[in-house]
């Protein structure tokens, strides 16, 4: 007989609980698959099943009006497909994701490769270095500018306007009003801005190309754009930045890397599994629903944690250890169903040119103390320093 969701006065977005929101998760885990929490006024989805349930369900989880927790971010984001169901979302999605395939990425797989390469073995010379400005930051930035043909201001905005696009999902507190006006710049430009505002030859350019052939509704070419900057750079920076954390956490799991290179790939799965880079993301239900014997009425808005599913016990064996070996290739971090990351090639491809570089040229290193800033939806590290690093 179905009933009421579990309960309970947790706030997912207090400064603690961001910092590490990992024995919030087992908490609410533990409570149910779905756990109401009346101080952010959402439903919690906690466990594995459950939310791969949810994303692959945008009938009943519907995004429109939904991912963020707080209206304004919500109106700023209709018409992305983001913020979209099916149809819209199908036509809106296709020209996004047909510059991110596997084939459309195949000649920028070597440059990664490249870049990674050259920036890690010049780092690993210097004995120490601050990971976070001198790699996570600046490997991504670099790759997308160029990919989608940023210059001038908007190059020298992308890390701020990144940062802001992601905060501005959270509740109205502190951060998002303080990021607000800064979200504003980049809703600005992407209302504003024409093909000649990007490089020539760039796949931005190749969307305004898109729209004036009609494949997607006039207009819309700059919120397609939008999505690169809004939701790809923040969170690629953070899961760089948490490659090497890790690595220094677990030299163990780090040598095996160095030690059999074929681990890349599974490596950094892992390091996504792990600590994945997006602490909520928004949904709301558009009829009542059973969630595992729990009703969740219609109106809700959905909270999915997709750090408590990658640690769920139930789908993962000894989930709370790092294990470079596991290769879960099936972790919730890009999402799944229709809304799977549309760019998750492109993040793969500068992840594992990192693991690789670190792997062939750092034989080993310590860390030193990790800063980290409460944030709504990115969870990453602000600073942190490689010291006594040892070349390979």
């Amino acid at each position: 007989m179905a009933h009421g969701p579990a309960t309970s006065d947790i706030d997912l977005f207090a400064d603690d609980v961001l910092i590490d929101p990992f024995p919030t998760y087992t908490a609410l885990r533990d409570l149910g698959a779905v756990v109401h929490l009346p101080a952010n006024d959402v439903y919690a989805l906690t466990r594995y099943d459950t939310i791969r349930d949810a994303l692959s369900d945008p009938e009943t989880f519907s995004s429109v009006k939904a991912i963020g927790f707080n209206p304004g971010v919500n109106d700023a984001l209709q018409g992305t497909s983001l913020a979209s169901d099916p149809p819209v979302h199908t036509q809106l999605r296709a020209t996004l994701s047909a510059n991110l395939t596997p084939r459309a990425l195949r000649g920028l797989g070597a440059q990664i490769t490249e870049k990674a390469d050259a920036l890690v073995a010049e780092l690993a010379q210097t004995g120490s270095f601050d990971v976070i400005d001198s790699l996570a930051r600046e490997f991504p930035l670099e790759i997308v500018a160029n990919l989608i043909g940023f210059t001038g201001e908007v190059k020298a905005n992308m890390l701020r306007w990144g940062q802001a696009g992601m905060q501005v999902i959270g509740p109205m507190n502190q951060r998002t009003q303080e990021a607000f006006p800064i979200a504003g710049e980049l809703y600005a430009w992407c209302s504003t801005v024409t093909a000649e505002d990007l490089a020539e030859g760039s796949i931005g350019r190749g969307i305004f190309d898109a729209e004036a052939r009609g494949e997607v509704p006039e207009g819309t070419a700059g919120h397609i754009i939008h999505q690169y900057l809004g939701a790809g750079v923040d969170t690629t920076i953070a899961a760089i930045g948490n490659v090497v954390a890790l690595f220094g956490r677990h030299p163990e799991q780090f040598e095996l890397v160095r030690q059999d290179p074929s681990l890349v790939s599974a490596a950094f799965a892992e390091v996504l599994r792990f600590w994945p880079p997006v602490h909520a993301w928004g949904r709301k239900t558009t009829r009542e629903v059973e969630i595992d014997g729990a009703l969740v009425p219609a109106g809700a808005q959905i909270a999915i944690l997709f750090g408590a599913g990658n640690h769920d016990e139930r789908h993962y064996e000894n989930p709370d250890e790092f294990l470079v070996a596991r290769n879960p290739v099936d972790h919730l971090t890009f999402g799944y169903g229709p809304h799977g990351c549309a760019g998750q090639g492109l993040a793969r491809m500068e992840g594992h040119a990192v693991v690789a570089a670190l792997a062939k040229h750092v034989q080993s290193f310590r860390l030193g103390e990790e800063l980290r800033v409460p944030s709504n939806i990115t969870r990453s590290i602000e600073k942190l320093d490689v010291l006594d690093v040892v070349p390979a």
